[in-house]
């Protein structure tokens, strides 16, 4: 197949692949994981190589007929989880903008059903499931379709495969970044080499940015900050659902709430740490009771943790909820919890504010940023018990409103930030 020769050895899922493309050779070595590719890959340097290469003359976007966008996901629509989320929103609002003529997804995983999609946006399917068919499709997909104005990639686990079809389309690559994803060192890729093929990176909060470029030599220029968006209109400030109440068993309650994936390879959302804590407010608040939104491979021990303390009787596992259903769940709430050390925003924390929910987070991570460095809730050290205590202690006291100035993370201003952002690497 033209474009590409794979090597026949594959070896613990490892496939070196070299590409000719406009007659520079690119070695590059892909490795899966959980989450994506990692890698390491060589540009013949007798050719012009670098971030901001391909804005050269060789590469004029045609903007009377708009900007084609091919972008690298983890997952995006279809998806589960704030990165998922994330994805979905950033591809929508590129879609929205004038001098985009058409956006291409190349999805690692599908988990549900895509849904409605814009007309702008095309998905090609053809590479989900096995590793090695995800890494062959998108370079027979980069190389079929002939030029590109942009590459999106939208996690840097992506990066390698996603740096090759960079270079086969002779177009820049912006790379999107959320939390521990960055924070250290990405696996083999040397930060010259990170540093290198990136033209600009979007980052959801300053504590990522700050954190990425700690190794990675990336200059303060090529990072602009693109927070998560939200559509306040799908919540808003209502009364507890008396149903939903019943249906939970939390008639007559005072409700905590923590939302958030429970996976048992990070255990970083402090779900384990709350339930430890919620003893000390029984003597404060006698009624009170835990409701803890989500599923994964850490809800077994924390059930346990919930057994070996005695207190079956309030804590709720609720498991996932349905979109439909989300904003109720949160207005059960009378103070939203999230004692997290490693989340890069904490997209949650915005959903409860927006439904008027008092909160308390961490001061260990980006979930301060989502509160505004406090103006919107209260941060306490998610490891010092008595912090949390009088944390939660005083959220309680707060009454429930939706803050002012909220919509400074509203899906307007998300958008008017990414244009700013990508209209760096091309016309949007």
């Amino acid at each position: 197949m033209r474009g590409y020769d794979a090597g026949k050895k594959i070896e613990r899922r490892k496939r070196h692949i070299a590409a000719d493309t406009d007659g520079r050779l690119l070695m590059i070595n892909l490795t899966s994981d959980q989450a994506g590719i990692v890698g390491t890959f060589r540009l013949d340097e007798r050719k012009q190589s670098g971030p901001l290469a391909h804005m050269t003359n060789s590469h004029h976007p045609d903007v009377r007929n708009g900007s084609g966008i091919l972008a690298f996901v983890t997952d995006a629509h279809g998806g589960i989880g704030g990165i998922s989320q994330y994805n979905r929103d950033a591809l929508e609002a590129i879609c929205g903008f004038d001098n985009v003529r058409e956006v291409r997804v190349l999805p690692r995983s599908v988990a549900l059903r895509l849904g409605p999609l814009p007309n702008k946006l095309k998905y090609d399917l053809g590479g989900v499931g096995n590793i090695i068919k995800y890494i062959l499709h998108s370079l027979k997909c980069a190389w079929s379709m002939g030029r590109a104005d942009l590459v999106y990639c939208a996690h840097i686990n992506l990066l390698p495969l996603a740096a090759l079809a960079a270079k086969m389309l002779r177009a820049p690559l912006v790379l999107a970044a959320y939390g521990n994803d960055v924070w250290t060192p990405a696996g083999r890729l040397p930060p010259w080499l990170v540093a290198r093929e990136i033209a600009y990176v979007i980052s959801i909060s300053q504590l990522t940015i700050d954190r990425f470029r700690a190794w990675c030599p990336i200059p303060a220029e090529r990072f602009f900050l693109v927070p998560n968006a939200i559509t306040l209109g799908d919540y808003g400030q209502k009364p507890k659902s008396n149903a939903l109440l019943k249906r939970l068993g939390l008639e007559g309650k005072t409700v905590l709430i923590s939302v958030g994936r429970m996976a048992l390879n990070e255990r970083t959302k402090g779900f384990d740490r709350m339930i430890e804590i919620l003893p000390r407010l029984v003597a404060d608040v006698p009624n009170i009771a835990y409701l803890l939104v989500g599923d994964g491979t850490e809800r077994p021990l924390l059930e346990a943790k919930v057994a070996e303390l005695g207190l079956q009787d309030r804590v709720i596992f609720a498991g996932w909820v349905s979109d439909a259903e989300k904003a109720d769940f949160y207005r059960l709430a009378d103070t939203f919890v999230m004692l997290s050390s490693s989340d890069g925003f904490g997209f949650v924390v915005v959903e409860a504010l927006a439904c008027g929910i008092p909160v308390v987070v961490s001061s260990m991570d980006g979930t301060r940023e989502a509160v505004r460095d406090g103006e919107f809730g209260i941060i306490v050290d998610p490891f010092d018990p008595e912090a949390v205590r009088l944390g939660v202690l005083e959220a309680l006291k707060r009454p429930r409103k939706v803050p002012e100035g909220l919509a400074y993370f509203s899906f307007p201003r998300f958008a008017e930030r990414l244009r700013a952002a990508l209209s760096s690497a091309c016309p949007m």
